[in-house]
């Protein structure tokens, strides 16, 4: 049977929370100086400047001229075809970096887990080269 602690003991838990202080403090530091950095211009801005908007302020512009044309004007989605793709290869690319830096050390089962990728993102290439998506015809 296990015995009790004496009255009035501390109990041990086998966790000494003092180790965590100054990671507490830390974090602490770190909120407050964040929440102070968000708020405190707003604070500034709101004690500070006035609110007086009027047509000038309200209006759309290019580069300070008054604006051509809607800016409702539809958007290509091929834009973002090609945006998204490049995000796509350029994970690869972060991906295949550090592999390539310590492939000798991993052995043949990460040198296949990689082609496997690289298999996987060249045949989506093809497919979208397939497609079309890459035309701008």
């Amino acid at each position: 049977m296990p015995s009790r602690p004496a009255a009035g003991a501390p109990l041990s838990v086998g966790l000494d929370l003092a180790e965590y202080l100054p990671i507490l403090i830390f974090l602490g530091v770190a909120l407050t100086l964040s929440l102070l950095f968000v708020f405190l211009p707003m604070a500034v801005s709101r004690l500070t400047g006035t609110n007086e908007p009027d047509a000038g302020k309200l209006s759309e512009y290019e580069c300070g001229f008054p604006a051509f044309e809607s800016p409702r004007k539809p958007f290509d989605v091929r834009f973002y075809l090609v945006a998204i793709l490049f995000i796509i290869f350029d994970l690869e690319a972060a991906f295949l970096w550090p592999w390539a830096a310590v492939v000798l050390d991993l052995g043949w089962e990460a040198w296949i887990a990689m082609m496997v990728f690289l298999s996987i993102l060249t045949i989506g290439f093809v497919y979208e080269w397939k497609k079309g998506a890459l035309d701008w015809d």
